[in-house]
């Protein structure tokens, strides 16, 4: 009798595993020091059929970014509750955004650390994610600022900024969540959750927009 041949996997799926195997190896070894090799053998196929797939480590590279750059947009927009109040909806949009970059901590080194530093194609790939991201909180403060009746008070520049100071301000937070030790020590410390973590960017961060809102202004001292 003949053997029984195993069922065929669909090229989608067989990608995907790629790209699973592709972002683990990116993240722990970094793009430079990753092979192919590596990541065909994390995936369990032929260093051929990943070049058939993929072409090329840069676009492997490419495609993992698009994919997690996608992933995380998709995070943040849908974590946001359309109805509540505008302080609600920045919250849980923070929360979207720190539950994502836990739960795929390997792809959120992928985007914050390796993308960034490998040269301007990557980089500015991270950048249009980047982008999408902050014209979204952008849109949530500029709905803040219109819910507390001074719309006409923040300019659009001045929105635009809080915005990105904000999505900086959360990547930062991430990064420093996600590490299993405190800066510059090797003393292990419990991760924050990613309610923990919105909470305490929104104590940072919301207290001096309400202020802002509410009229008051920082002026530097004579």
């Amino acid at each position: 009798m003949s053997a029984v041949k195993s069922k065929r996997v669909p090229r989608a799926v067989r990608e995907q595993q790629m790209l699973d195997a592709a972002v683990r190896t990116f993240a722990r070894r970094g793009y430079r020091a990753a092979s192919m090799d590596e990541i065909a053998e994390a995936a369990g196929v032929s260093k051929p059929l990943v070049y058939l797939y993929l072409n090329s480590k840069d676009e492997l590279f490419t495609a993992v970014i698009r994919r997690e750059s996608a992933a995380l947009v998709e995070s943040v927009t849908a974590a946001v509750e359309p109805e509540a109040s505008a302080d609600r909806q920045l919250w849980s949009g923070l929360k979207g955004f720190f539950a994502h970059t836990a739960e795929y901590p390997d792809g959120w080194a992928v985007l914050h650390q390796q993308a960034r530093t490998h040269g301007e194609p990557f980089a500015l790939e991270v950048a249009a994610m980047r982008a999408e991201i902050v014209e979204f909180v952008t849109g949530l403060i500029g709905a803040a600022a219109k819910e507390a009746g001074c719309a006409g008070e923040l300019a659009d520049r001045e929105v635009a900024a809080l915005a990105h100071a904000l999505v900086g301000a959360a990547e930062s937070l991430a990064e420093w969540a996600n590490s299993r030790t405190n800066a510059g020590t090797s003393v292990e410390r419990e991760r924050p959750s990613a309610k923990d973590s919105a909470a305490t960017l929104m104590n940072f961060a919301w207290a001096g927009l309400g202020r802002m809102m509410g009229g008051e202004r920082w002026t530097p001292g004579a």
